[in-house]
């Protein structure tokens, strides 16, 4: 997945491969040492046929959709996952050396660790677009490059929060879309 930003050829640092229906890809990012920029292809079914979307930039306000639908049909369980990600969120640390990054980008150990987090919600998957593991493992890098980019990171933290205690639509949606019109 080498796409081009500004003219610079961008060179994955990790690609994972999820249910044959996802790639998500880790690259170098440019607000810090060890940011990272995430990129993502879909597989799609267009006219009978399945292709790989182009290459996009997860959004946070895209996997807050997927789970306010997933929370219409199965509340309980979604409030479960979403305390689930608010652990995974608590137990990632920003990288703090070139090693530590290349580990906590391991294809092999996220894979095995999404596999794992996710088999008590597998039920969640016939609701919304994104699967389970597509979104635990999104969660773990995007809350790797929040806490990576600031060490005093709160903004997914806070839509989780916000999700999990959902007072008002219109505070989910400012907080996904960080506070833009």
């Amino acid at each position: 997945m080498i796409f081009h930003l500004k003219g610079i050829e961008k060179v994955p640092l990790s690609i994972f491969k999820i249910n044959g229906k996802y790639i998500i890809a880790a690259y170098q990012g440019n607000i810090s040492d060890f940011d990272i920029l995430i990129k993502y292809r879909q597989k799609e079914s267009i006219d009978g046929t399945e292709k790989w979307s182009r290459i996009r930039t997860p959004k946070h306000i895209h996997w807050t959709v997927d789970l306010l639908i997933k929370m219409n049909y199965d509340k309980a369980k979604t409030k479960k996952f979403i305390d689930s990600l608010i652990s995974i969120w608590k137990s990632i640390k920003n990288d703090k050396s070139d090693k530590e990054r290349i580990e906590n980008l391991n294809e092999k150990v996220l894979l095995r660790i999404i596999e794992k987090e996710s088999k008590d919600y597998v039920k969640l998957n016939k609701f919304g677009e994104y699967s389970i593991k597509f979104l635990i493992l999104l969660a773990r890098l995007l809350i790797k490059q929040e806490k990576n980019n600031r060490n005093d990171a709160y903004m997914f933290k806070k839509l989780l929060d916000n999700l999990k205690n959902y007072k008002s639509i219109y505070q989910i949606v400012s907080t996904a879309t960080m506070g833009r019109r």
